[in-house]
């Protein structure tokens, strides 16, 4: 009876201690495999926070270009305005030259002395040379000049050569005549002045 009795005792130890070592070792792999979610965890966190960091420097990145294009559309739209503050009206001055040669062209052909002159007839030509002052007046103030190069050296920029002409009083290439008036809106030619060029015979012989 004895016997039976520490076999028994035996027995429920050894129960007890595989059931111990089976809760230890649930313990131990509930352990591992919270650690194991935690490292997974960690990992996921990691590759986000990565994430983020690339859509971050790709947003940066982004909005650094844009603002550099905005920049520049602004700089190209501010000089675009000034152009077309500058020159704009270049196609409406170039029409309106027509009319003013035509008014030169009548303050020229009438007579200089104008004692003589009817009455009438002396204030029309009086009133044609305010007319034609006043215009270049204008023009002056919108920085539209005169090209009147008479006595100056040919300048294929400015000038379009009508005749060349042989002359001993001037060096070859000079402008010994103004045909019809150039003109410029700034520094941009709107029209080119119309000239009779020199050709020195005398001095191409030598």
């Amino acid at each position: 009876m004895s016997k039976s009795n520490d076999n028994k005792d035996k027995n429920i130890k050894k129960n007890n201690k595989t059931k111990k070592f089976q809760e230890n070792k649930d313990e131990i792999s509930l352990e591992n495999e919270k650690v194991e979610e935690d490292e997974n965890l960690k990992n996921e966190e990691s590759r986000v926070d990565s994430n983020e960091e690339v859509d971050i420097a790709q947003i940066k990145d982004q909005l650094l270009r844009t603002l550099a294009e905005n920049e520049n559309l602004r700089k190209r739209t501010a000089k675009d305005i000034e152009q077309i503050k500058k020159y704009g009206h270049i196609t409406l001055v170039r029409d309106l030259l027509s009319s003013v040669d035509n008014l030169t062209r009548a303050v020229q052909a009438a007579p200089k002395e104008k004692k003589g002159l009817d009455e009438p007839i002396k204030n029309l030509v009086i009133g044609v040379e305010i007319v034609l002052k006043e215009i270049n007046s204008v023009l002056e103030k919108n920085a539209i000049k005169k090209i009147d190069p008479k006595g100056e050296k040919f300048d294929y920029n400015l000038h379009q050569a009508m005749y060349e002409a042989p002359s001993d009083e001037f060096q070859t290439g000079t402008v010994i005549e103004v045909i019809q008036e150039g003109y410029l809106l700034h520094d941009r030619l709107v029209r080119p002045a119309m000239v009779g060029i020199s050709k020195n015979n005398k001095k191409n012989e030598e």
